[in-house]
């Protein structure tokens, strides 16, 4: 019930104890305030670390080639592997099942020219899968497909940065660049979700790369998609699964580590979410910390208020007060001051990390974020703490006779 007497007791309570009150509420404010800030630094981390694995396809597998460190079947150690054309129509064929799209890539970097405008950037030889392996968000043309890489047509897919710099205001689609003295036909613009340095790179048939180096069919890597429903434990099958069967053809050594090297997304993002959640954890710990050392601050603050306040009490005790309204009046105090500086603490916090944005980008914190429950519902336990907090000493000070307290010094 609403008690208009009580309630303006407490406000003049407040009014003639300022300082008290405030060194209470700011220590209530601060440990909401800084809990929120870690627990949306921590989800932070957590969008840097799903960002950066998923601006490629998760479900991707990447093969590169190495040098044998072992001697195997009467070849030496120190072999150089090579990937060919072959191999990537082998894992089309054998892993048919498994597979949802296989590219190869062929990285090179090259002066690229249009007009007065130039640059050095990185070519890329690839299949039409290469688009859905890398996510590849087309603005306009069209991306490579089969029949120029039949063709060995001299096209190019040029990234919006690359597009930005050579042709400035002008639409790029259509027109000629000179890529290392070779020259190719813009047929599309693309942008990447993975930034300034993929958007700087330039897409051609690798089979066009591989005519402009005397037609070997040689590439540098294989990328291969699989089928999501493989989970994590069926991703790492078929990881397995493809290196038994290039080291058996590329004749290595089944012990050897470092003839082909294997790039699981889905086991790297898998690895770095688990890290994330206990970067999270370990923030979040050191955030309920900062919470319970905000609880212990209100408890000694209402010890101290009850010892400021024994010779009032007693005197309230002695003009008929009884042991309960006396416990309501402290804890209504206590729960008052708790409550306004938890959601000011909320507030502040809140609104902080919404400013933040992109601005710890460099911190790797990208967008830091709480949800609005999570804060709520540590603001509400903050409260609960509080009442509690102002309860223990509330209750010894019902139990105080009259008679003692009015000796009180």
């Amino acid at each position: 019930m609403f008690n208009r007497d009580r309630w303006r007791e407490i406000f003049d309570t407040i009014s003639k104890n300022k300082l008290r009150t405030f060194l209470s509420g700011f220590t209530v404010a601060l440990g909401i305030f800084i809990f929120i800030i870690l627990f949306g630094l921590g989800n932070g981390l957590k969008n840097s670390f799903q960002e950066f694995f998923l601006d490629d396809a998760s479900n991707a597998i990447f093969l590169y080639p190495g040098k044998t460190s072992m001697p195997y079947k009467g070849f030496k150690e120190n072999r150089r592997i090579e990937f060919d054309i072959e191999d990537v129509e082998d894992i089309k064929n054998n892993f048919t099942l498994f597979t949802e799209y296989v590219t190869p890539r062929i990285s090179r970097s090259a002066l690229t020219r249009y007009k007065s405008q130039s640059n050095s950037y990185t070519t890329r030889g690839v299949g039409p899968a290469h688009q859905f392996v890398e996510k590849t968000i087309l603005m306009k043309g069209r991306f490579i497909n089969k029949k120029d890489i039949a063709l060995r047509a001299k096209y190019a897919v040029i990234g919006r940065l690359v597009a930005k710099d050579l042709f400035k205001a002008e639409d790029p689609i259509g027109k000629y660049i000179d890529i290392g003295s070779s020259v190719f036909k813009v047929i599309g613009v693309f942008q990447d979700d993975g930034g300034d340095r993929e958007e700087r790179n330039i897409y051609i048939p690798y089979s066009t790369r591989q005519l402009l180096e005397k037609g070997n069919d040689k590439v540098d890597e294989i990328i291969v998609t699989f089928n999501k429903d493989l989970g994590h434990t069926g991703a790492l099958a078929f990881e397995s699964s493809l290196k038994k069967y290039f080291k058996d053809k590329k004749s290595i050594d089944p012990r050897d580590p470092n003839g082909i090297y294997f790039q699981n997304l889905t086991d790297d993002l898998k690895q770095t979410q688990q890290f994330a959640v206990v970067l999270q954890l370990i923030v979040s710990f050191v955030g309920l910390g900062t919470l319970i050392a905000g609880i212990i601050g209100i408890s000694n603050i209402m010890v101290f208020v009850v010892k400021e306040r024994t010779k009032e009490l007693g005197i309230r005790k002695a003009l008929g007060a009884t042991p309960k309204s006396v416990i309501q009046m402290i804890l209504q105090e206590s729960v008052f001051i708790t409550t306004i500086s938890g959601y000011t603490g909320l507030i502040l916090g809140v609104f902080l990390l919404k400013n933040i944005g992109l601005k710890l980008e460099d911190y790797f914190i990208k967008n830091p974020y709480i949800d609005l429950s999570t804060a709520i519902s540590a603001t509400i336990i903050l409260i609960i703490f509080g009442a509690i907090a102002g309860y223990i000493p509330a209750k010894r000070a019902a139990r105080i006779k009259p008679i003692i307290a009015l000796r009180d010094e």
